[in-house]
């Protein structure tokens, strides 16, 4: 498999790229509009047809590259059927499985940051987006978020997984770049070492988060798959 972790540092927001050796297929994992051209290039360096943008939410940080990736590369877009993006092509539900050449790509829902977050389980790593990150968690204070619903996602599905499963998050703010299962388990500060529901609800209650950034901008155009980003990058 062909793998490859891309950074945007204005969002420090991780997007991944997937291809299949074989067929030549490739995926990519919460896009980013700005990098839009990196992506492309990317693609044609390592003659990868982009078949599937999967988003693990519908972001509130960064508009999405799912929309114009469709008319520049062909590609469909997929979300969770909760996630609010009625413009997606595949709206996908838990359980579900996505075949990508040789890459089998399951699909969990692991809602509380959002309603509508997934996560992306292969055989050895799970993508896990804004739901667990490294030594943290996705806040809960807007979009439908709810600390009690995300400790249960990633307590009774994230954690269930084997031990050794590679966690690569949506975003990371201090260089990390992979974690584990098992670490996560032990040392996540939020819902490491035997934190309760109770405890994991009180430290997310007490977080005192700035209002993103980027939210008033992000939200209604990853609603509609960043297409009302489209002209403004085109004439940039």
């Amino acid at each position: 498999m062909i793998f490859k972790q891309l950074f945007d540092s204005d969002t420090s927001t991780y997007t991944y790229l997937l291809g299949c050796e074989s067929s030549r297929k490739a995926i990519l994992i919460d896009t980013v509009a700005t990098q839009i051209d990196s992506y492309l290039a990317l693609l044609k360096e390592l003659n990868l047809t982009l078949i599937y943008t999967l988003e693990t939410h519908v972001h509130a940080d960064h508009v999405t590259a799912a929309g114009i990736l469709r008319e520049k590369a062909g590609s469909k877009s997929v979300v969770h059927r909760d996630a609010g993006a009625m413009c997606a092509d595949l709206m996908v539900t838990d359980g579900v499985f996505l075949q990508i050449g040789s890459i089998e790509i399951k699909v969990l829902h692991t809602p509380g940051h959002t309603s509508g977050c997934v996560s992306y389980l292969l055989a050895d790593r799970v993508f896990t987006g804004d739901a667990l990150l490294i030594n943290g968690s996705g806040r809960t204070d807007f979009q439908q978020g709810d600390s009690a619903t995300l400790y249960r996602s990633i307590t009774q599905k994230l954690f269930t997984l084997p031990a050794d499963t590679l966690v690569y998050p949506g975003h990371d703010y201090h260089g990390i770049t992979v974690s584990s299962i098992k670490q996560e388990i032990a040392l996540n500060p939020r819902l490491g070492n035997g934190k309760t529901e109770a405890e994991f609800i009180a430290i997310m209650s007490q977080l005192q988060l700035p209002y993103p950034k980027h939210i008033d901008e992000a939200l209604p155009a990853n609603q509609a798959c960043g297409k009302p980003q489209q002209s403004q990058l085109q004439q940039g």
